[in-house]
């Protein structure tokens, strides 16, 4: 979203100035004392109203729990006391010899968790020195914060109804920090090398995370724009609120399945409130990114079950892990690979390490017990890998009738399409599944050999090109001969131009983040299929770049609301 305020640096740093002890035993029971005060605010947050329902959210301070409470931890803090340290000497003393051996660790993960426990450790030197009470508790304006890293923790000590948005010079799509961002719904943007030397201290900032920008003392026309564009989203907000219960169909009366895409349980409340007709791709990795081991199958049950709680009798598709590339977890080996989109990801380390995939398996089917189950496998290339990982599955499913496990209702199983070789067996592929999902995320970037997170080639392929909407034409129709549905779940999908294309090239079923359903179904009940179509289908073998133009053309000349 969009946030306006004023710079607040983020001071992290602390000064200790006595670092030798006149007493070993008063500084011991210094400790101890600081450590019980940590352990008392962490279990405080835990239990914070605003985020009891984010699951995400508790494992995060779990995490911070763990290191409070670890013995190892505790242990050197106090034998650094008995060579004659003060207590914020001694925390700082095995600090720094944490830091300098998580630094020369290689992998991502845990320096995330080195930083972890270099913000735990800030805050005990603060307790220590009776300095938990700062600016930070009472913000006296709307504001921007800005630093190199924050800890969640310390996220947690601000006046958050003040807090407008946040500007970090490190950071990553899996720290800790952007998880409880996210479910505070704060405007986040890191990585912005060397933010804190073009500020000042009150300096007006506009953060923009959609067009991933930072406005450093904006003029008054910039200011004012963004302040009408945040008062047009709340306006905005509350017509889509109001139009969440009319039904998905166009004018001439073709109804289009409207879904949710959703990753985290701080989504689930959304699935109401927009009116979506189910979660058409629940990514389920996220509970793994923020666990140093694999969640344990009954931890796997509780979230899965939770998803199926929301959604009442609407479906849910689930899809199965998908990490390795640019989503790594703590607890798989890694290497560095030269092309980590193309590499060792998604079903290519399910079907190297089973147990993982069945363990997961294992869990969505005791959290499906009596009710209806839809799981789908990511990154499948080829046929023969979707058959290996329906043969991990069956073996699930016959351990659980073995064990006398009560079954799902039904069980429908299904693929991504997001690798192009796949489009050539479309025929086999519609012989082996319920359902297809098309990500069109991972399916573009491969079609075009483009990597999409490169700015420099960031407009140089349009989605809107007759290659692309001819080829995804060839799918959607390949599943309409053939009786099974097709949705298509990638960020393509979430804009209106680009949702007027598909439903126009035959798409029955779309899935898009919560934020995009109002402006999508608004979209779709102004479309007439009986001019779109044919209009779609006679450009499809134009020599055009794209048809972005011509398609914002029909739009306009046929009332479609863009």
């Amino acid at each position: 979203g969009v946030g306006i305020g004023a710079v607040v640096f983020h001071e992290v740093a602390v000064k200790i100035e006595k670092l030798v002890s006149e007493s070993v035993d008063d500084e011991r029971v210094r400790l101890e004392d600081a450590i019980a005060e940590l352990r008392f605010q962490l279990e405080q947050m835990s239990n914070d109203p605003e985020l009891s329902y984010s699951r995400e959210y508790r494992e995060v301070l779990e995490t911070y729990r763990m290191f409070a409470y670890d013995r190892g931890w505790h242990t050197k803090m106090g034998e650094a006391i008995a060579t004659g340290l003060t207590a914020e000497g001694a925390v700082d003393r095995v600090q720094q010899e944490n830091r300098a051996r998580l630094m020369k660790s290689h992998d991502p993960y845990l320096r995330e968790r080195g930083q972890d426990l270099e913000n735990l450790a800030t805050r005990l030197i603060r307790i220590l020195q009776g300095n938990m009470e700062s600016k930070h508790h009472v913000l006296t304006e709307d504001s921007i914060i800005f630093g190199r890293t924050i800890g969640p923790a310390e996220l947690m000590d601000y006046d958050r109804s003040r807090i407008k948005g946040i500007v970090l010079e490190e950071g990553s799509p899996t720290t800790h920090l952007t998880i409880v961002a996210r479910a505070l719904e704060i405007p986040l943007i890191g990585r912005v090398a060397g933010a804190l030397m073009h500020v000042q201290e009150g300096d007006k900032v506009v953060v923009d995370t959609e067009s991933a920008h930072v406005f450093l003392r904006p003029s008054e026309d910039i200011l004012d724009s963004y302040i009408s564009n945040v008062a047009a989203r709340v306006e905005l907000a509350a017509e889509y609120l109001a139009e969440s219960k009319l039904p998905v169909v166009t004018k001439d009366d073709h109804k289009i399945s409207l879904m949710m895409n959703a990753g985290l349980l701080v989504d689930l409340p959304n699935l109401d409130r927009t009116g979506a007709e189910g979660i058409g791709l629940y990514r389920t990795e996220f509970q793994f990114m923020v666990s140093s081991a694999l969640p344990r199958v009954s931890e796997q049950v509780k979230v899965y079950d939770t998803v199926l709680d929301a959604a009442k009798d609407r479906q849910v598709i689930f899809r199965t892990l998908d990490v390795g590339g640019d989503k790594q977890v703590g607890f798989l080996p890694r290497e560095e690979e030269e092309n980590p989109a193309m590499g060792w990801r998604a079903i290519r380390i399910a079907i190297d390490r089973p147990a993982l995939l069945r363990y997961q398996i294992r869990a969505l089917l005791i959290a499906a017990s009596g009710r209806d189950l839809s799981v789908m496998f990511p990154m499948i290339a080829e046929i023969s890998e979707l058959r290996a990982v329906k043969a991990i599955f069956k073996k699930e499913t016959d351990r659980a009738a073995a064990i006398g496990n009560a079954k799902p209702k039904t069980i429908k199983i299904g693929c991504m399409l997001e690798v192009p070789s796949l489009a050539w067996q479309l025929d086999l592929l519609m012989k082996e599944v319920d359902f297809v999902s098309i990500g069109t995320n991972d399916l573009m970037q491969f079609f075009f050999a483009c990597d999409r997170g490169n700015p420099r080639l960031s407009d140089r392929y349009d989605l809107l090109s007759p290659a692309v909407l001819s080829f995804l034409k060839s799918i959607i129709d390949a599943g309409e001969q053939a009786n099974i549905p097709v949705t298509l779940c990638g960020e393509m999908g979430a804009k209106p131009l680009e949702a007027m294309a598909l439903v126009g090239l035959g798409l029955k079923r779309l899935s898009v983040s919560s934020a995009s359903i109002g402006s999508v179904r608004r979209t779709i009940r102004s479309l007439d299929l009986s001019t779109l179509k044919p209009f779609i289908e006679s450009n499809l073998k134009s020599p055009k770049h794209s048809l972005r133009d011509s398609l914002v053309h029909f739009a306009r000349d046929h009332g479609v609301v863009l």
